[in-house]
């Protein structure tokens, strides 16, 4: 799952990369971006968003269950360490803010706590909001330019 992620994550910031700068790519990237918001595409953005949901609630239960556990034993163990690494990793790509104080979970030292203004941003949702609204911003700019050609086209005839 976390290979998809990251997948998912380097697509998002090379298509993020491509709408920046002004290249042959950026209008390939451009409509295919078109493409995704026409027909079908939401429906699937939908569902797979849907899914990503799911995937993320999953992994902050799993988080739960290890904290619950880690409450009635004292500790954790090495393998509720993994577990809670990785399921931290997952929430940290999909999602943000998990329920408890997870820093305090994994250091190796219970008494250790972290700043509690800690705050996990989940990078691809931030990086599909980043791509919709350049864009948006890429539509609008070209719009603006062949309305700014056209009044210049005419202007000179006048």
């Amino acid at each position: 799952m976390i290979q998809l992620l990251f997948t998912v994550l380097a697509a998002e910031a090379a298509t993020v990369t491509a709408l920046l700068f002004s290249t042959t790519l950026r209008k390939l990237v451009v409509m295919g971006v078109d493409q995704l918001k026409r027909g079908r595409g939401p429906v699937v953005v939908k569902t797979v968003a849907a899914t990503a949901l799911v995937v993320f609630c999953s992994s902050l239960y799993s988080m739960v269950k290890i904290n619950r556990r880690s409450v009635e034993h004292g500790t954790l163990t090495p393998t509720d360490q993994v577990l809670m690494s990785r399921n931290l990793l997952e929430a940290t790509l999909m999602g943000k803010n998990p329920p408890f104080n997870v820093t305090f979970l994994l250091s190796q030292h219970s008494i250790q706590k972290s700043h509690p203004t800690q705050n996990f941003t989940g990078f691809i949702l931030f990086l599909a909001l980043v791509v919709d609204r350049l864009h948006h911003y890429v539509r609008e700019l070209r719009w603006l330019r062949t309305s700014l050609d056209s009044a210049t086209k005419h202007d000179r005839a006048l």
